[in-house]
C-alpha cells in the first residue's frame, strides 16, 4: 500500500437542523490497484466529520473532496484544517479542458456518469457542482447521482478514473503537479475567506468622506453632487454624468463629436466639462465599487471576507464571487492594517510573466537578464539604450501581440535580441490562428474557438473579417501560454507557502492572493521568519514548475509593514 486516500463526500440527506450530512470512507490504494478498506459510518454532521478527520489524519493523508469549496469551509468552522486534498471538481475541469472539452459539466454526478459511460447531467442538475457558487444559494436538489449510488462511492470511482486519465496525459507528472497544487490552492482559498483580510472600517469611512463628501440619503455624496453641477454648468444644460448617452449628446450639442464618454476619449477633448467629468468618473467608480454600501456588506468584525474561485478565469487566475477582493483600489490599501501585536508580510513576484516566458522558451539571454530584480531595466540596458519604458512596451507587445504605434519597431528589436522568447509566443499565436489548442507548462489548455469562428475563418470569401478573427484568436493564445503558465507557477508557490507556514509559523494567516501578490498576517515575533519563507518557496516553485535546470530567477522579496499601503 503506497498511501491511503480518505474520501469525504456530501450526502443528499440533511441533519435535523438542516445542515448537510457527510460520508467518510477510507480507500487503500496500491501502485496498480485499489481496494476498499473498512468504511466508518455514514451520515456524519460537520462537527462529527471534523472529529473523525482529526482521528484519521496521519499527516500524510490525502483527503478526496468532491468539491472543496462546499465542504472545507464547514470543517474550518469546526476547527479542522486539512493538510492536503484532491479536489475532484477542480481535477475534472482540468482533465476535461486538457481534451478541449471546456464546456462540459465537471461536477461529481457528471464525472461519475462519464466514468460509467452514461450521459452526464448538466452542472445545473448536479448539486455537487459549485464552481460558480450559485448552487449553494438554493435548497439542495439532490446529488444528481443514481439512487443506488452514494456520493462516497461515486467519488471513489471518479478518483480511480482521474488517476488513469492523468497517466494517459502527454505529460502526466506535470498534470499531476498542477492538480495537486490547484487542490491545495482550494484549501488556501477557503482559509483566506475564514481568516479575512484585516480591514479598518473607520479608516475606510474617513477616506470616503474625504474624497466623496458627506453622505446624502438617496442621493449623490456632496462632492459628487457638486461635480455634477459643475458639469451641467459647463454644458449650459442639465446633464447626467452617470448616463453616457447624455454626456455624448451634450458634447454633440457643443459641436464636439465623441464616440463615447470613456475617460481615454475625453482626455483628448478641449471643453470645460472635461476636467470635472474625469474627476467625477474616478470618484463615482470608488463610490459604486467600494463605497459605503460595499463597506456595510463586506466588512464585519474588522475583516473583509471574500469568496474566492480558484481557477475562475480560463487562464487559471483566481476570481471572486463579489466584493472585488482582487481589485482593491490603491486609495483603500490604507484600510488594510495588521492587528495590534501582528504584522503584514507583503510580497509580489516582480515582472512575473516576462520571467515565465524566459523559462518557457529557454531563451538564455533573457534568462541571464532576469537575474536582476528589475527585469525591464535590465532589458532596457541590454537592448534599448537604457530606456526602461520602451523595453516594457516591447515586452508587453510580445506578450499581448501589440503592433500599433512604436510597438512594432520595438518588438522587432526585442526579436533580434531575444529570438527564442519571441518565437515561443509567436508560435503559440500561429497555432491559435489555425484554431489549435495551446497548453501551459503544467497542462492548462486553451479553449477551442467557436464554431462561428471556424465558419468565418474557413470561408475563403470572408476576406478581412476572417483575417481579423484569426489574428485576434492568435493574440489570445499568444498570451494564454504565458499567463496560464504564470498561474501554474503561482499555484505551486501558494501550495508550498501554505505548507511552509503550517510547519514554521502555524499562527500565521495567509489573507490575500492576487495573481502575483501575497499577504500573510502573523504575530510580530514570527514576521521575520515568515518573510524568509517567501523566497525559498519561490525558488522551489520555479524548480518544480520549470525543471531543475531552469536558470530563471523568480524574486519574491517580502516587506514587513503594519499597513498595506506602506508596502508599495
Amino acid at each position: 500500500m503506497s498511501r491511503v486516500d480518505i474520501v469525504v463526500a456530501e450526502q443528499e440527506k440533511q441533519s435535523s437542523d438542516g445542515d448537510p450530512l457527510y460520508e467518510l470512507r477510507a480507500v487503500a490504494r496500491a501502485a496498480q490497484e485499489s481496494e476498499r478498506a473498512t468504511a466508518p459510518p455514514h451520515d456524519l454532521t460537520a462537527h462529527d466529520l471534523a472529529a473523525r478527520i482529526a482521528e484519521h489524519d496521519t499527516g500524510n493523508t490525502t483527503w478526496v473532496l468532491p468539491s472543496t469549496d462546499r465542504i472545507y469551509p464547514r470543517l474550518l468552522r469546526h476547527g479542522m484544517r486539512l493538510r492536503r486534498c484532491h479536489d475532484v471538481a477542480l481535477a475534472e475541469r482540468l482533465l476535461l479542458n486538457s481534451q478541449g472539452r471546456h464546456d462540459e459539466p465537471h461536477g461529481l454526478a457528471a464525472a461519475y456518469a462519464r466514468a460509467r459511460g452514461l450521459p452526464p447531467p448538466s452542472d445545473a442538475e448536479d448539486d455537487t457542482a459549485d464552481a460558480t457558487g450559485q448552487a449553494a444559494l438554493f435548497a439542495p436538489r439532490g446529488t444528481g447521482l443514481p439512487d443506488d449510488v452514494t456520493p462516497a462511492e461515486a467519488t471513489e470511482i471518479v478518483l480511480a478514473e482521474q488517476h488513469s486519465a492523468i497517466q494517459r496525459a502527454p505529460a502526466p507528472e506535470r498534470l499531476r503537479l498542477l492538480i495537486a497544487s490547484e487542490s491545495q490552492s482550494a484549501l488556501a482559498a477557503a482559509e483566506m475567506s475564514q481568516h479575512g483580510l484585516p480591514w479598518r472600517a473607520d479608516i475606510h469611512d474617513a477616506v470616503l468622506t474625504t474624497l466623496l463628501g458627506r453622505r446624502v440619503a438617496n442621493g449623490r455624496p456632496s462632492t459628487l453632487a457638486d461635480l455634477a453641477d459643475r458639469i451641467s454648468e459647463a454644458f449650459g444644460t442639465p446633464v447626467n454624468p452617470d448616463h453616457p448617452p447624455s454626456v455624448v449628446r451634450a458634447f454633440r450639442r457643443a459641436g464636439i463629436d465623441v464616440p463615447s464618454s470613456r475617460a481615454h476619449v475625453l482626455r483628448d477633448v478641449d471643453h470645460p466639462a472635461v476636467v470635472p467629468l474625469l474627476e467625477y468618473k474616478e470618484l463615482a467608480r470608488l463610490h459604486s465599487a467600494h463605497g459605503w454600501s460595499w463597506l456595510r456588506e463586506w466588512v464585519h468584525d474588522g475583516r473583509f471576507r471574500a469568496a474566492y474561485v480558484v481557477g475562475g478565469v480560463v487562464s487559471g487566475r483566481w476570481a471572486t464571487r463579489g466584493g472585488g477582493a482582487l481589485q482593491i483600489p490603491k486609495v483603500l490599501r490604507t484600510c488594510v492594517r495588521a492587528d495590534p501585536g501582528w504584522r503584514l508580510v507583503v510580497a509580489d513576484a516582480a515582472q512575473l510573466e516576462p520571467r515565465v516566458l524566459a523559462a518557457l522558451s529557454g531563451d538564455r539571454r533573457l534568462a541571464d537578464v532576469s537575474a536582476s530584480s528589475d527585469l525591464y531595466a535590465s532589458i532596457a540596458a541590454d537592448a534599448f539604450g537604457g530606456e526602461r519604458g520602451r523595453a516594457k512596451i516591447a515586452m508587453l507587445s510580445a506578450l499581448y501581440g501589440g503592433t500599433s504605434g512604436e510597438a512594432g519597431p520595438l518588438l522587432a528589436r526585442l526579436r533580434t535580441r531575444f529570438p527564442d522568447a519571441v518565437h515561443y509566443v509567436e508560435h503559440a499565436a500561429a497555432a491559435g490562428e489555425r484554431g489549435e489548442l495551446v497548453r501551459s507548462r503544467l497542462g492548462r489548455t486553451s479553449p477551442p474557438p467557436s464554431e462561428q469562428w471556424r465558419a468565418l475563418t474557413g470561408n475563403a470569401d470572408a476576406g478581412v473579417a476572417a483575417h481579423r478573427a484569426s489574428r485576434e484568436w492568435g493574440r489570445f493564445t499568444r498570451n494564454f501560454v504565458v499567463q496560464a503558465s504564470a498561474a501554474d507557477y503561482t499555484s505551486v508557490l501558494l501550495a508550498l507557502l501554505r505548507r511552509a507556514l503550517a510547519h514554521h509559523a502555524p499562527d500565521a494567516e495567509l489573507v490575500f492572493f492576487q495573481h502575483d501578490e501575497l499577504i500573510v498576517h502573523c504575530p510580530a515575533e514570527d514576521a521575520e521568519a515568515v518573510a524568509g519563507l517567501f523566497q525559498s518557496c519561490a525558488d522551489e516553485a520555479g524548480t518544480l514548475t520549470f525543471g531543475a535546470r531552469c536558470p530563471v530567477r523568480f524574486p519574491l522579496e517580502a516587506t514587513l509593514v503594519d499597513c498595506y499601503a506602506d508596502a508599495k
